[in-house]
């Protein structure tokens, strides 16, 4: 187990004039402070002595209700009892590693990947399958052959993906799925940030594509994909509450991890993420924000960064990904940047081969447009140096 790279980075990003795109963070001043205020009081007064108290270890039934009932489609209808409440969709990785991997197992994931899902799994002794991936997401002809040395599970994150910012494409969403049912493996569809769309809303989901009802054990929930999201990105990460979405089975030995883990997730936390749902979470200005930053990014970096160097562009969510020229090294960078008060993630700890020393993550939610001109000025002065010598 080492250190996360972005972990280590929160520590110097809130030196006065540093300008940071390290962390995910969403955009502080965009929380609902008064509403949550007002929720949490109605909380306390309405239910404070269950909220205040231990609960059970799958969630609040209420919240998992609320959950079935807005993951639920024409095709699958889903229950309580497919769904457990983690604290965070991250222990929703933690847990499924706990319960499905065994050391020298096979996880096949995206390259480049969400970094925490590796730290995760990394400690089980498991062997990651890289698949590269392209502006529209997992390169599916890379896939089959890595399926036919039987990982585990596939794991994804198919909207505005972490950390390149890319959407898997609306063909090779269900070839995606055909491929996992044709070998009958799980696929981890992780999605924290599809509802930050800013074009056009978000193509179907994997689990929606893939679920069914009336084929699983007693007659519940028959799908391949585990679904996983959270409340972190539209609401507050702080609150940590997140959920995982499978068969029931799966479910029901999650929360026996779960119980071991941490007993539950917050009750109180709970209650209140609930009662901001039900009054209706108002993503609209976010999307407006984070679209408006997501572009300054866009203009700054065509303006200050070299030639040779490339960055996709994400149609919704945090992230975006950088690539120079492969003599760079951007860990070798980092230092320069910092020296210049301005901090990004080096792509390294983002592929599970340890490649891709010539890339870099930069999120563009947590910084103001002025601080996002300033901050690209800075880092194409740090590369167009580099690139010099």
């Amino acid at each position: 187990m080492k250190p996360s790279a972005i972990r280590e980075l929160l520590k110097v990003a809130n030196r006065p004039g540093m300008v940071s795109f390290a962390g995910g963070l969403p955009a502080a001043e965009l929380f609902p402070i008064a509403e949550i205020e007002e929720v949490t009081k109605q909380v306390l007064r309405e239910h404070g002595r269950r909220a205040l108290q231990y609960g059970e270890t799958e969630g609040l039934a209420a919240l998992r209700d609320w959950v079935a009932g807005k993951f639920s489609t024409a095709t699958v209808k889903l229950r309580r009892e497919n769904i457990l409440i983690t604290t965070g969709a991250q222990q929703g990785l933690d847990l499924l590693g706990r319960v499905l991997l065994d050391a020298g197992d096979k996880v096949v994931v995206e390259s480049p990947t969400y970094l925490a899902a590796l730290g995760s799994w990394r400690p089980n002794g498991v062997e990651f399958l890289a698949a590269p991936t392209d502006q529209d997401g997992m390169r599916l002809e890379t896939l089959e052959p890595l399926l036919a040395r039987k990982p585990v599970f596939v794991y994804a994150q198919p909207n505005f993906q972490n950390p390149s910012g890319t959407t898997l494409s609306a063909e090779r969403r269900p070839k995606l799925v055909e491929m996992i049912r044709a070998h009958d493996i799980a696929l981890v569809e992780d999605n924290p940030y599809g509802e930050l769309w800013f074009e056009e809303e978000p193509l179907p989901s994997l689990f929606e594509l893939d679920a069914r009802t009336g084929r699983g054990a007693n007659g519940g929930l028959d799908s391949n994909v585990v679904y996983l999201g959270t409340f972190s990105k539209i609401l507050a990460p702080a609150f940590r509450v997140g959920w995982t979405i499978a068969e029931e089975a799966l479910i029901d030995k999650m929360a026996l991890a779960k119980q071991a883990a941490d007993l539950q997730s917050s009750t109180f936390n709970q209650y209140i993420a609930l009662e901001m749902a039900r009054r209706g979470l108002d993503i609209s200005k976010l999307r407006t924000v984070y679209r408006e930053r997501r572009d300054a990014m866009l203009g700054a970096l065509e303006k200050h960064f070299p030639a040779g160097v490339t960055w996709t562009r994400p149609k919704g969510g945090l992230f975006l990904w950088v690539t120079l020229p492969e003599r760079i090294n951007t860990m070798e960078l980092l230092p320069r940047a910092v020296e210049n008060n301005v901090t990004f993630v080096p792509g390294e700890d983002f592929h599970a081969e340890h490649n891709g020393k010539n890339t870099m993550r930069l999120n563009f939610s947590n910084a103001g447009v002025d601080d996002i001109y300033a901050g690209i000025e800075r880092l194409g002065s740090v590369f167009k140096t580099a690139l010099a010598q």
